[in-house]
């Protein structure tokens, strides 16, 4: 493959030389060939040319479900990972949310196998305890030497302890990043929305934050005992945000992600009862909304994720209380983002999750592999079904008014362009 991008807008904060300018950027065999204001078109380079062209180091992705294996009625790997790729992201962290759950070596490979080949690179998770079941560990060692970048019992709080505890401490002969959903299950009980107004309003039961701080607050005190990597995925209110400073500042290697739609949405959404609004964890309010941007900003936040979750319409389409939790979110990623904190600082939080997850991040120079997200930072539009790629159409984004959308990436020798 070899492509000549012709007058692209350089979008790389961490490039004092390129970052601004419009320059022409000629890839040949997978690698960035020459960069220059001008570059004449051959025969040997397919040209593109794309209104307001933005190109950036390729965006990624901590938190996409896909189905495959047990639910490939919601999302195969295939059609995801092309997903993925049309909506701008080069690489993306796999969540255990299949049937059965990948907790050993084989179901490693076979993830790494099936997306060979395709223009997004996936890095799989392996659950945390052996069938996800929070009981004994799973074989995090073994996943280690097959690809797993981290383990995770998919939205399962680990009610155990001293099992979060073994799993810190045995993983830190392989540096394994241990996750740890934040909620206290016998608080949130039977809860399916943000404890407070609104959930008195509408008569729904409500999900406290204390269900959420109290978890984090007992993870930390378990690193600080046991040492090892923690990280907190999609963490959803103001008082989360203050005990991750606070550990960061003691010096515990703690990072955490918050899902787009959690700096979005606040309940007052859920006013109609639309189950498409139900997600974990939930909606919070204004003040959580504006203590987790600023979170983002400050970098306590340490990256922000889409939380893709497909799922078939007959688990959205029932009563709230027996909706499943979810929205797709790749395709409305950066166009949240983007309009919450602008093309650069965008880019930079779509890339910064790489290091948690040991992900190469290849820079915009000339000899450098062409890991590239193409986009046009300024298309204002509304979110419609017809800019859904998921075979799932639970898209929480419908009707939002967006800024910025993807052409595609360009990875592995392969471009992936709408």
């Amino acid at each position: 493959m070899n492509l000549l991008l012709k007058s692209a807008v350089i979008v790389d904060p961490g490039n004092t030389v390129l970052h601004g300018k419009k320059r022409d950027i000629l890839l040949e065999r997978g690698r960035i060939q020459k960069i220059a204001a001008k570059i004449t078109p051959s025969k040997k380079a397919k040209e593109v040319r794309l209104p307001n062209l933005h190109v950036s180091p390729g965006w990624f992705d901590g938190s996409v479900s896909f189905g495959e294996p047990g639910f490939e009625e919601r999302e195969t790997l295939g059609n995801g990972l092309q997903t993925a790729a049309k909506s701008g992201f080069t690489d993306v962290v796999l969540n255990t949310d299949t049937y059965p759950v990948p907790d050993g070596s084989p179901d490693m490979v076979f993830l790494k196998n099936r997306a060979q080949g395709k223009a997004t690179n996936l890095h799989p998770l392996g659950c945390l305890s052996a069938g996800g079941k929070g009981k004994d560990l799973a074989e995090l060692y073994d996943m280690n030497n097959s690809g797993a970048v981290g383990y995770y019992d998919y939205k399962a709080p680990i009610s155990n302890a001293n099992l979060l505890k073994i799993a810190l401490q045995y993983c830190q002969s392989f540096k394994g990043l241990v996750h740890s959903f934040p909620v206290d299950s016998s608080i949130s009980g039977k809860g399916v929305v943000n404890e407070g107004p609104v959930s008195t309003r509408l008569g729904l039961k409500g999900i406290p934050a204390l269900a959420e701080e109290i978890q984090i607050a007992r993870d930390i005190f378990i690193l600080e005992y046991a040492g090892g990597k923690l990280h907190i995925p999609t963490l959803s209110t103001a008082r989360s945000v203050e005990l991750v400073a606070g550990a960061k500042k003691k010096g515990l290697d703690i990072s955490c992600s918050v899902a787009v739609h959690n700096l979005w949405f606040s309940d007052g959404a859920l006013e109609d009862f639309d189950s498409i609004y139900k997600t974990a964890p939930p909606l919070r309010s204004k003040t959580d909304i504006q203590a987790l941007i600023k979170g983002v900003n400050e970098g306590t936040i340490d990256f922000v994720v889409s939380d893709h979750r497909p799922l078939n319409v007959e688990l959205k389409k029932v009563e709230f209380d027996n909706a499943a939790y979810g929205t797709v979110g790749l395709e409305s990623a950066f166009g949240a983002l983007n309009r919450i904190f602008g093309a650069e600082m965008t880019v930079d939080i779509l890339t910064r999750g790489k290091s948690r997850y040991t992900v190469e991040k290849y820079p915009i120079e000339e000899g450098a592999m062409a890991q590239l997200t193409l986009f046009d930072p300024d298309l204002e539009y509304v979110f419609e079904r017809k800019h859904i790629n998921s075979s799932s159409q639970n898209s929480i984004f419908l009707g939002e008014k967006l800024k910025g959308k993807a052409y595609g990436v360009v990875n592995n020798g392969l471009a992936i362009l709408e």
